[in-house]
């Protein structure tokens, strides 16, 4: 059975994940911002805590951690290479490892750039991508620890998923990630449709996120450097494409 998956709104623009597969009432839990609202979800939905999956150190992607397990003990799994630095883990995974929770199986992908060691978690079967802070709905995260190089390489291994998936992001960044990728893109028609979807949701603080995999293929700045347009308007039509996105995350940088 696919899971069910409710987004949380956590601290002032982080987002949790609780997905629950009713098969057998497992309820994985993705990134921890703060406790409150978590267990809020979970006594309403009567839902059992089982495994929670860390992304990256961030804190504020960590720090609800020790609150929860208080009162919603679970196997917290997160990053080998970045378990150093993470909360303790009952397990840490590799890219390429697989995840069971329930009747869903995910794989473990490296995506470092925005840090070193951050992982994402896909589960085919329920459609599902958990990206935190590497790619992000319009965007991606910036380059604290990793590179422009190692970030594209991260994110062509998203890019390549089933188009029709949903990415769960970790934050609500979308309406500016909107304001800049129009800038360098503003003949993108479904960039322009976005961007007025996303001023209706925000003025009734409706979330942007999750998103589509598709809706990123076609808006978002980060994954489309092959673009005619985005090419000609930084003056970089014989680049590669790693180079095109290291100059599109410096634009953004500075926006």
């Amino acid at each position: 059975m696919s899971f069910e998956l409710i987004t949380i709104p956590c601290l002032s623009d982080n987002y949790a994940f609780l997905a629950h597969d009713a098969t057998d009432g497992k309820t994985l839990l993705v990134d921890v911002p703060e406790a409150a609202p978590i267990s809020k979800i979970l006594e309403e939905n009567c839902w059992r805590l089982t495994d929670i999956l860390l992304t990256h150190h961030h804190q504020d992607h960590v720090e609800g951690l020790e609150e929860l397990l208080k009162s919603h003990p679970a196997r917290v799994i997160g990053a080998e290479a970045d378990q150093h630095r993470l909360p303790d883990l009952d397990e840490s995974v590799v890219e390429g490892d697989t995840i069971s929770v329930g009747s869903n199986t995910g794989v473990v992908f490296d995506v470092s750039g925005h840090t070193i060691g951050h992982i994402a978690f896909y589960f085919e079967q329920s459609n599902l991508l958990f990206t935190a802070d590497s790619l992000m709905a319009l965007g991606c995260g910036r380059l604290f620890e990793g590179d422009a190089v190692q970030m594209w390489e991260s994110l062509s291994k998203l890019k390549a998923l089933n188009p029709d998936l949903t990415v769960c992001s970790g934050h609500e960044y979308t309406s500016e990630n909107g304001r800049f990728a129009i800038t360098i893109e503003p003949g993108n028609t479904a960039l322009q449709s976005r961007i007025l979807e996303i001023t209706r949701k925000r003025s009734r603080k409706i979330p942007t996120v999750p998103s589509t995999l598709k809706e990123e293929l076609e808006t978002n700045p980060f994954l489309r450097p092959e673009s005619a347009e985005i090419r000609d308007n930084l003056g970089m039509k014989n680049n590669t494409d790693a180079e095109v996105f290291a100059e599109i995350r410096k634009r953004k940088d500075k926006f």
